[in-house]
């Protein structure tokens, strides 16, 4: 491997530490139920990119492509239930506020 693909990956690696880094935070530190899905939604992404330069490293373009194009159809499923809920969550409680949706009865 050249030193200037190393250099490449390397640069790519923290990109993507970045990513999952500022995912977590936006989860862990929002109390907003929208501000939570963008944070998943950014973790997601951190761990398409790395599945997609995994499969660069391994040679195996064509399985991470195929991974990758499974896991966009579920992260579209997912936040389409999860905004539904979020949406239902707001018209009944009018807050989108999840400390406060630990009150409800079923």
């Amino acid at each position: 491997m050249s030193p200037e693909l190393t250099q490449m990956f390397t640069y790519f690696l923290i990109f993507i530490a970045l990513l999952f880094i500022c995912g977590f935070y936006c989860i862990l530190m929002s109390f907003n139920i929208v501000r939570i899905l963008i944070g998943v939604e950014i973790l997601i992404k951190a761990a398409t990119l790395l599945i997609i330069l995994a499969g660069y490293v391994c040679g195996r373009t064509a399985l991470a492509q195929a991974i990758v194009i499974t896991l966009v159809v579920i992260e579209i499923v997912f936040m389409v239930v999860a905004g539904g809920i979020a949406l239902w969550a707001f018209r009944h409680n009018r807050t989108i506020d999840p400390r406060k949706l630990s009150t409800l009865k079923g």
